[in-house]
């Protein structure tokens, strides 16, 4: 059985990724539709708030500890880093450039988290070691499977010629130098989002020590991000016409999925996962997002698939593989080292129980 729960991180994770790509084709869709990016992130965060607040309140009303002003701080931060500002960002640089270009700016999480939990040590590596070597060579190549992703399009292989069409029509009135100038604070915007994503695994870690119940801090995590994504979309737009949805059956539908799923249960999921085996474990999957989104957009959504997201991909879950390895080696390594301190330990207090008493 312990062989066999040493996969259920991992299983999750896979799970999260899935309903996470069909999360983002449904991003899509409301985007396509105009609803308002703060207006589509308050509606999800609050339909999770509500979804969750039962299930921690009758899974973990025996085992919640106490709920301290500075718990509450690290919650609210959380809400801002990993869900309505992180959010944001990442919507309106889809804005600016282009989805496939965001979800590979998501690909570099991994990196961008193993290089920020270096110096607060919640990551080590250890060159010497096996495992360090293949963190390290795993990093790398999803840094490089990245920068593939981004840079390199390729021809395209499945054709699509009346999307091809319209996507020409649609780019001519834009001018080349604003169209570059756009890509460029798209870009910038992703980074920053890129990095506060990266960060929320970090602020997680500390969560999951000081108040391991999964549930009850999604809850609320929720809470808070829907509160400051209303307060955001007053200052911003005080008309009430954008809280209602265009395409209303199909719109809240899937704002209901990316509430219940993408905001709810893939949280709490991802807050198990780094109480388990730490925050660059979870964001090493990040990466696979896309992968599944490229299989699901192209059957669906009929998108053009390209020679350089294939190769791109190929080479992310390559170096996915070697992360995964390492991190589990050193977890190994972590738990024979512990068995054999217990054991000696044993050994001594059978050894002093053993020992004639002196008259």
């Amino acid at each position: 059985m312990k062989s066999y729960a040493e996969w259920y991180p991992i299983i999750i994770m896979l799970v999260i990724d899935f309903a996470f790509a069909i999360s983002n084709i449904l991003i899509k869709k409301i985007i396509m539709d105009g609803m308002n990016h703060l207006v589509f992130i308050t509606y999800r965060q609050s339909i999770s708030t509500v979804f969750l607040a039962p299930i921690a309140f009758f899974l973990e009303r025996n085992t919640r500890p106490k709920l301290t002003p500075q718990i509450l701080c690290y919650l609210f931060l959380s809400a801002i880093v990993g869900a309505s500002l992180t959010q944001y960002l990442f919507l309106l640089g889809i804005q600016y450039t282009s989805a496939t270009f965001a979800c590979a700016f998501v690909n570099m999480v991994p990196v961008v988290t193993f290089l920020m939990a270096l110096p607060f040590r919640l990551e080590t590596i250890n060159i010497k070691d096996r495992s360090g070597i293949a963190k390290v060579i795993g990093t790398s190549i999803c840094l490089g499977g990245a920068f593939l992703l981004t840079f390199y399009k390729g021809i395209p292989l499945i054709h699509f010629s009346h999307l091809q069409d319209l996507s020409q029509t649609l780019e001519e009135p834009i001018s080349s130098s604003k169209k570059n100038k756009q890509w460029i604070f798209g870009s910038m915007i992703l980074f920053a989002g890129t990095i506060l994503w990266s960060s929320w695994f970090l602020i997680q870690s500390k969560i999951g020590k000081k108040y391991p119940c999964q549930y009850s801090s999604t809850v609320i995590m929720t809470f808070f991000s829907a509160i400051q994504s209303a307060i955001l979309t007053l200052s911003t737009d005080r008309r009430l016409s954008i809280w209602i949805p265009k395409e209303k059956t199909i719109d809240i539908l899937s704002v209901v999925y990316t509430g219940l799923i993408g905001s709810g249960l893939c949280y709490v999921g991802m807050s198990w996962c780094v109480k388990q085996r730490g925050p660059v474990f979870t964001a090493a999957f990040s990466p696979l997002v896309q992968v599944m989104a490229a299989m699901l957009d192209v059957p669906l959504l009929h998108e053009q698939l390209n020679l350089g997201s294939v190769m791109g991909s190929v080479i992310v879950i390559i170096g996915l593989y070697f992360l995964l390895w390492g991190k589990t080696k050193e977890i190994q390594k972590v738990e024979e080292t512990g068995e054999e301190k217990d054991k000696e330990l044993n050994f001594q207090v059978h050894e002093a129980n053993d020992e004639p008493e002196i008259p």
